[in-house]
């Protein structure tokens, strides 16, 4: 079963077969909120790393631009891009609302409510206040929904409208917490197929209780929670033998759903852990060096047998490379010659 639990996510991952564009709506609404690539993605538009046969950046630059994909600060507080349509859900579960409002909140809000669209430099220069007071209280109404940041061409000089203005018809009220999170667990449960609590709690960053009330319609396995007809499917499904490599960078959903179990499991004395590296499907080792203006690739770490490491170090350098664009110093603390 494990076996054929790994196939079926790497298939609905579109790691084996890369999505086109009529699949990649659905896929990215599942695998949703988008991010940037880890640390040197940064200001770039989402994209869902080696699952499109097209250049998804671009598309999603001018999904972007025409806000069919907006900007919100949901998971853990994090910045993440949605689909327009699913503002609402997200914000029915990720919303925190401000029952009282701190000085600068309340200044800024009115500012935005009395004025129109502001950017920061406009702001600061209304108020007085400094760019660190401002970004805060700003930070904190775009998690109460109240403030909608536009970034709807990557520019730096960005508006800040009342989120009622931008979207009058998003309702507060139309989900319940544990309803929206229903829905948004049933998509994920899809792409990954099997889960663990642990996994979803790492993923969505809600406490293991709310996600234990949204489990109604999913059959308990011993492989985790799995969603009925995806049990009854696994019965039959052929699995295909797994073999890919990997460098799965920082932001990716696979690499958020097992945050928990990847920051332990590799450790080393090297600054930053760069990437993970999926092979066959499974968590099988780290890039690690350090985060400067672009990766500094000092060593790969592999727990493969070491002969399979030996017969596979090409592909996995491959790997590293394919998405840093640097090959390794080392493999497994040896110099690469």
């Amino acid at each position: 079963m494990h076996d054929k639990i790994t196939a079926l996510r790497m298939e609905r991952q579109h790691l084996i077969r890369p999505a086109t564009q009529d699949e990649y709506a659905d896929l990215y609404r599942d695998l949703s909120p988008g991010y940037n690539v880890y640390w040197n993605g940064f200001g770039n538009p989402p994209s869902l790393t080696y699952r499109a046969d097209f250049d998804d950046m671009e598309f999603n630059r001018r999904r972007q631009a025409s806000r069919e994909l907006v900007k919100a600060r949901l998971i853990g507080g994090n910045l993440g891009w949605i689909a327009a349509e699913d503002l609402e859900l997200f914000a029915c579960l990720y919303r925190k609302p401000l029952t009282k409002f701190a000085g600068r909140q309340q200044i800024l809000l009115e500012l935005i409510e009395r004025e129109g669209p502001l950017n920061i430099q406009q702001m600061k220069e209304l108020t007085g206040l400094l760019v660190k007071e401002i970004t805060p209280a700003l930070h904190r109404l775009q998690e109460a929904f109240l403030l909608y940041e536009d970034q709807n061409e990557g520019q730096d000089d960005r508006g800040w409208y009342r989120l009622g203005e931008m979207f009058p018809n998003v309702d507060f009220e139309r989900y319940s917490r544990v309803d929206a999170l229903k829905i948004l667990l049933k998509r994920f449960a899809y792409r990954f197929v099997a889960f663990y609590i642990k996994q979803a709690k790492s993923y969505f960053k809600l406490p293991e209780k709310e996600i234990k009330a949204a489990l109604g319609e999913f059959a308990e396995t011993e492989y985790g929670y799995i969603l009925k007809e995806d049990f009854e499917l696994l019965k039959t499904y052929a699995a295909e033998p797994q073999h890919s490599v990997f460098a799965m960078h920082r932001n990716d959903f696979l690499v958020k759903a097992d945050e928990h179990i990847l920051k332990e499991k590799y450790p080393h004395d090297y600054p930053d852990t760069l990437d993970y590296l999926l092979i066959d499907g499974e968590w099988r080792g780290a890039v690690v060096g350090k985060f400067r203006y672009s990766p500094e690739v000092s060593d790969v770490i592999v727990d493969l047998p070491s002969e399979e490491a030996y017969n596979r170090r090409g592909e996995i350098i491959a790997a590293v490379k394919r998405l840093s664009g640097k090959a390794p110093k080392r493999f497994q603390g040896e110099e690469i010659l």
